[in-house]
């Protein structure tokens, strides 16, 4: 079964959550968000993940290809293709769909505490965050998670998205410490990219099989599909 993945040209890395779409028969078609005159069509695919980035939606410079992205998602939710949205790939999918996304009144960076209405679903506990916006849910969404910031899971439909990161490995998160501005970042808000990685270090042993279940739960119980069957089903 194929499946778009929507990234930044160097945020392509679906970490945990791509590879368990992997291992449940999907392979991705990347769609680079700088090269919207690339990305294929949506007839064919049977699934949209859409990963984070360092854009905010509302930024002027980046319109034509918010505009792009939302337009697709717009059409998935039409044609009941499922979308999994993570962080940046959230805030779209609200603008989207009818909710709003605004600047947060604090960043949420490293690994921050998650309240669940689902605990059998979205795990409670700390998950691993970096962003600067927060949503509204569209009206017709139905809001599964949050933090003292806003809203952090919510389902519509066939679609479903996290603020939090569960896509992230160590490695990620690693890459993301070690960089200029990821490093400007958390020594702004008083940490050490040594400190974020060692707590990353212990906290992906439970994120990684939380993500697991997460993407599971997604396929089984959202979108209701088999990709072994030479049908699926949605429900």
């Amino acid at each position: 079964m194929r499946a778009l993945l929507i990234a930044n040209a160097v945020e392509a890395d679906g970490g945990f959550v791509a590879e368990r779409f992997r291992r449940r028969g999907f392979s991705f078609t990347e769609c680079l968000r700088e090269s919207l005159g690339d990305w294929p069509d949506l007839a064919g695919h049977q699934l949209v993940l859409t990963l984070g980035s360092e854009w905010s939606v509302y930024w002027p410079h980046v319109a034509e290809s918010v505009a792009a992205e939302a337009d697709l998602i717009r059409d998935a939710q039409a044609a009941a293709v499922p979308v999994f949205g993570i962080c940046y790939g959230n805030q779209i999918m609200a603008h989207a769909l009818g909710g709003t996304v605004e600047r947060a009144r604090q960043p949420e960076i490293g690994w921050h505490q998650v309240v669940s209405d689902v605990p059998e679903v979205i795990v409670e506990g700390p998950w691993m965050q970096w962003h600067y916006d927060v949503v509204t849910v569209p009206a017709n969404a139905t809001e599964l998670a949050r933090s003292a910031i806003g809203p952090q899971a919510w389902r519509m439909g066939h679609s479903f998205c996290t603020q939090f990161h569960p896509e992230a490995t160590e490695t990620m998160i690693r890459r993301w410490a070690n960089s200029d501005g990821g490093t400007a970042e958390l020594l702004k808000y008083g940490m050490k990219p040594d400190q974020l990685i060692d707590e990353s270090r212990r906290n992906v042993a439970d994120s990684q099989p939380a993500a697991e279940h997460l993407v599971d739960w997604f396929l089984d119980h959202v979108v209701g599909v088999d990709p072994y069957s030479s049908s699926s089903s949605r429900s």
